[in-house]
């Protein structure tokens, strides 16, 4: 139980992988949860869908669009806490349409900002990402490492956490930023390096992949959703930006070997030019230093590397068909 227990919360971005897993877990807490999603024509509710029917029952899910000020105004209204995960996260789809890239995550942003404020939320916990930094100028990467709009997303996602900022320092929005480094778990997409790994280490005899020597610190997204959770309450930790990363990292081709050990059937690697990024816009390594987090939200990952793929390998393993295998997907 926490202090947010009995109170209302919104959750952006509730049907995408962390934003489903958080939603599950602040109704394990009993939080009441309105869950805001993409509106679709089919009335789907993205990885809601996966949650067991007695949490999903509780949940109260309404649909629309980052950029409606009026639906995330309406959305915001009558909650307590915001957990503000809603974005366009693909690398790959931010090339091919930069403008809805940015008008969702900045504008979208914007709009849950100005939201909140009107609205007197006692809390906002803002999502960021790792990308924001672009490639390590050190290691391991604090708080104070450099940000690089290396792609499209990042530049978007490094624009809409000084919109963050500048709400706090200007209106005293009481807002705090955490930056997850690659969380990974079940119901994760194949837009992401380790389902893609898994799905094809389990079906085929050979593993299409982009850039093996990128090195990345991967963190279970339990620990990722524990880190929010805690963000929602802790004190004296706005207007600041907080790392949740492992502070370990490996490259993707160690990654690939390391799963296809534990999936037990000997798979080849390959690369797929398709899959690489334009050279001035690969992130090299990303390897954090999360010594705020653990001092300011008590927070630590509790997971190792081969603990969270091995339950990530056993979820996707009973749901294949949730996957189109061997396609690449941005």
């Amino acid at each position: 139980m926490s202090e947010w227990t009995g109170k209302r919360a919104l959750v952006t971005g509730a049907g995408g992988f962390i934003g489903s897993q958080l939603t599950e877990s602040l109704v394990r807490d009993g939080v009441g949860v309105r869950a805001f999603i993409r509106y679709t024509s089919r009335g789907d509710a993205g990885l809601l869908g996966q949650l067991p029917r007695e949490i999903r029952d509780e949940v109260e899910i309404v649909a629309g669009d980052l950029r409606d000020t009026g639906a995330i105004d309406a959305a915001v209204s009558g909650v307590d806490v915001v957990y503000h995960l809603g974005a366009i996260i693909s690398i790959p789809y931010s090339y091919k349409h930069p403008m809805e890239t940015a008008e969702t995550n900045f504008m979208g942003t914007l709009n849950v900002l100005m939201a909140c404020r009107a609205h007197n939320v006692e809390r906002l916990v803002h999502t960021s990402t790792s990308e924001v930094y672009g490639t390590a100028q050190f290691t391991p990467m604090d708080e104070r490492h450099p940000l690089q709009g290396q792609s499209p997303y990042s530049a978007s996602k490094i624009g809409a956490d000084k919109l963050v900022e500048s709400f706090y320092r200007a209106y005293n929005l009481p807002a705090v930023t955490l930056r997850p480094f690659n969380t990974y778990g079940p119901r994760q997409s194949a837009r992401a390096v380790i389902p893609t790994i898994i799905t094809q280490a389990l079906t085929s005899d050979c593993i299409q992949l982009g850039n093996l020597d990128a090195r990345r610190d991967f963190t279970y997204v339990r620990d990722t959703v524990s880190g929010f959770m805690r963000a929602a309450a802790a004190p004296d930790v706005l207007g600041r930006e907080l790392n949740l990363g492992t502070g370990m990292d490996i490259s993707v081709g160690e990654l690939a070997d390391l799963i296809i050990r534990l999936v037990g059937r000997p798979v080849a690697i390959a690369t797929d030019s398709e899959r690489l990024r334009p050279e001035k816009s690969e992130v090299g390594r990303l390897l954090s230093d999360n010594g705020l987090a653990r001092r300011a939200l008590g927070w630590e990952p509790t997971y190792s590397l081969e603990e969270g793929l091995r339950e990530t390998i056993a979820w996707i393993g009973d749901h294949l068909d949730f996957y189109r295998v061997g396609r690449y997907e941005i």
